[in-house]
């Protein structure tokens, strides 16, 4: 999601004067034209053209029948001058509802660079991969089937791919660095919800938008865009939040980060007695944000005894040893504990979910090497799918699914500048957008969902980060925050998956 993808080479034959002799050197003269005709390499572009190709879907849920369209498509969206930038893939479930405006649900991940893959196949939609277990997938077939926790009955689903990834590409003129950045990907999205409104005449449908992990910073800046464009939403879920890249540096991120560390140790039996998790948290977040942060604050002025007594208490909480985390200054990052954890059982866990498991070549490394959770999953959902959007839907195009689209959008080729709604350019920070859209839409409702297992966006960090938002009580009291004991793709795991559905179809209730 960054010179064009879609350039085409011309292959010139070597021309001739008129004269007949051949051209000294191989750079022909300025008047000569090739007799040869040019030659186009087969290049499979993304057409202007939108396509929709619904089908009649059923599945069993909950001791009756949920029938529904889905529709695949294309939705072609343009600039200022009409020009076509991009096409964006979308799959839309729908329901009829004579006498009733259903709401209607935008749903996206984020990388920056991935596609909706995994909200589309693992999370809300009438069709779901078996991720049920944390350990690797069992290799093909891989198992999908109907969703008894799907939003569906609640309200309409258009999952969406992001530019350059999924079956989402550039169009025109436009080449990957006119659509990848914090703002130049917030335009995109805008206009993608205000195209697919105007196509399918949702304009007066009640509007919620899900944005997971990237798709949070994305999420905040585009309820604030869309009510800037006269699009008003009901309520919008961040899942795995992270709203400010400023906070995951220094300090503040090691704060943010050690009651997940905590959880972590928890649940892999590294603390004594194991107490009930939920007051174990607590304590944790206790310490992190008043004896640990002002330790942190210190730096090297911290004498050695507190020193000394601060890394105890942390060892007590987060199953390190206080040598280690002494030796680490009080700051161990997430990579480096994924790895020291476990190190006695010669495994390391999971950033995405700490609970998966993995090894390493050998026992002297300071940090992972791989994500274990990401190895386990990723064929499986690639797999299902590619055999559920081609084979079961038989959707029709020439284009490949593209899961992520990584290696264009990482290694500083996305601007994570963002102009905020004051005008003032600076690191990616969208919460203020958040902040600004429930100023100006104080009805609209926001939810929190966070795993405690998540080692790529800790819950501390999403607390920290909506509590610091400058807004007053009475709207700081329209953030509701939820918890569930697993990573940061919670809808993969059962238990937390059946409790998410609940969670979200009580929100759903408020915001309207």
């Amino acid at each position: 999601m960054r010179s064009s993808l879609l350039a085409i080479a011309l292959v010139l034959s070597a021309p001739a004067y008129a004269s007949g002799q051949a051209a000294a050197g191989d750079v022909p003269p300025k008047d000569s034209k090739s007799d040869a005709p040019k030659e186009e390499k087969d290049v499979v572009k993304a057409s202007v053209d939108e396509d929709a190709q619904p089908v009649q879907r059923s599945i069993p849920f909950h001791g009756r029948t949920l029938a529904y369209t889905v529709t695949p498509g294309h939705l072609t969206i343009r600039n200022e001058k009409g020009e076509p930038i991009a096409s964006m893939f979308y799959v839309a479930y729908t329901i009829p509802s004579p006498g009733r405006v259903r709401p209607v649900t935008f749903l996206f991940n984020g990388g920056p660079g991935s596609s909706t893959m995994w909200l589309h196949m693992g999370s809300f939609g009438p069709m779901k991969v078996d991720a049920s277990n944390p350990e690797t997938i069992p290799g093909p077939p891989f198992r999908y089937g109907p969703n008894p926790d799907s939003l569906l009955d609640v309200s309409d689903l258009v999952f969406i791919d992001a530019p350059t990834t999924g079956l989402s590409r550039e169009l025109g003129k436009a080449e990957p660095k006119d659509l990848f950045g914090v703002d130049n990907d917030l335009d995109a999205f805008t206009r993608t919800v205000q195209r697919y409104l105007t196509k399918y005449q949702r304009w007066n449908s009640p509007k919620f938008i899900i944005g997971e992990s990237y798709g949070t910073t994305r999420a905040a800046g585009l309820v604030d865009s869309l009510l800037n464009a006269g699009v008003q939403v009901n309520g919008v879920t961040f899942m795995s939040t992270v709203l400010s890249f400023a906070d995951f540096q220094g300090d503040q991120s090691m704060i943010n980060f050690l009651p997940t560390y905590a959880a972590d140790a928890w649940y892999h039996g590294k603390i004594p007695g194991k107490p009930p998790l939920e007051a174990f948290l607590q304590q944790a977040r206790d310490f992190a944000s008043g004896p640990y942060a002002l330790a942190l604050q210190k730096g090297n002025m911290i004498s050695p005894d507190e020193k000394q007594q601060v890394a105890q208490q942390m060892a007590q909480l987060t199953g390190l040893s206080a040598d280690y985390i002494g030796r680490s200054n009080l700051r161990v990052d997430p990579s480096r504990f994924r790895r020291e954890l476990l190190r006695d059982r010669h495994e390391m866990i999971g950033r995405i979910d700490s609970r998966f498991l993995g090894t390493e070549p050998d026992l002297v490394g300071d940090s992972a090497d791989y994500d274990p959770q990401g190895s386990a999953i990723t064929g499986g959902f690639v797999g299902a799918l590619n055999d559920y959007l081609f084979r079961d839907l038989g959707y029709r195009t020439p284009l490949t699914y593209r899961p992520n689209n990584y290696a264009q959008t990482q290694g500083g080729n996305w601007s994570f500048q963002h102009k905020s709604p004051d005008g003032r350019q600076q690191i990616a920070d969208t919460s203020v957008d958040l902040a600004d859209a429930m100023r100006q839409n104080p009805r609209m409702k926001v939810l929190s969902v966070n795993g405690v297992y998540d080692l790529a966006t800790p819950f501390h960090g999403a607390e920290y980060e909506f509590k610091h938002m400058a807004l007053e009580p009475q709207l700081q009291a329209n953030i509701r925050y939820t918890y569930y004991p697993a990573g940061h793709m919670m809808y993969i795991d059962p238990v937390s998956a059946q409790k998410l559905k609940a969670d979200l179809a009580a929100f759903y209730a408020s915001a309207m």
